[in-house]
């Protein structure tokens, strides 16, 4: 059996994200669909003292509504500094802040021109620090690909070898499980429910923010907090 995730690539992405990653012999990143405006493909939460605050790469969007996300182009060179400086402030007197400062300082300094680029170096060395050994991919790797929603994805986990396919739960409401039988591959959905708190800054706890808040928090005790490393 080899078992398939299928997402697109996101920014800092939240601890759900990569207990998907983790659950998953590959993990491919679905980035030749189109960019969606205001999503998590550029930005993601934080926690700060005046409450969740957004972290936004600003893109280049303007007359190019129907871009694919690999081919979204970061229209500031300096967003890295800025968002590094929003790190160190709200982040800074965390307990595991200086760990992780060696890792992710760099990826901020970096420059790159694709945002598809930057996402996939900060889910790189958050894996790395997990411990998640999966084969991360891109759905360019395996073109052309046929139409449709569902189908597009059957016919990616079969290029991939894949013979279970793990979807997250809102996919529920677009995939025809039908396609997937037809194919001989095995559906099943990842619970986001029930996670534990862990040690959180700025008052009432929250768990939809960048898995960075975790790290940060709780170190390498981390996957303790999560689903997928019991």
């Amino acid at each position: 059996m080899k078992k398939v995730a299928i997402v697109q690539s996101n920014y800092i992405p939240w601890k759900g994200y990569f207990d998907l990653v983790n659950s998953v012999d590959e993990f491919i990143l679905y980035d030749d669909v189109q960019f969606t405006r205001r999503d998590w493909r550029n930005r993601n939460l934080i926690k700060t003292p005046r409450g969740l605050e957004w972290m936004t790469i600003p893109v280049s969007v303007k007359g190019r509504y129907l871009q694919k996300i690999c081919e979204t182009r970061i229209s500031e060179a300096d967003w890295g500094e800025r968002h590094w400086a929003t790190l160190v402030q709200n982040y800074s007197k965390a307990p595991f802040f200086e760990l992780y400062r060696p890792i992710f300082e760099p990826l901020y300094r970096r420059r790159e021109a694709l945002l598809s680029a930057v996402n996939l170096g900060f889910i790189t060395a958050i894996c790395g620090i997990l411990g998640v050994a999966t084969r991360i991919s891109w759905s360019m790797d395996y073109r052309p690909l046929k139409e449709g929603t569902t189908e597009r994805l059957v016919d990616l986990c079969g290029r991939a070898e894949g013979t279970h396919y793990l979807s997250g739960p809102t996919a529920r409401d677009y995939i025809d499980p039908a396609l997937f039988d037809a194919a001989g591959i095995v559906l099943s959905y990842f619970d986001y429910a029930g996670y534990p708190e862990y040690p959180q800054s700025f008052g009432k706890f929250e768990h939809g923010v960048t898995i960075l808040d975790l790290l940060f928090n709780a170190g390498p005790q981390a996957p303790r907090y999560m689903k997928s490393f019991g």
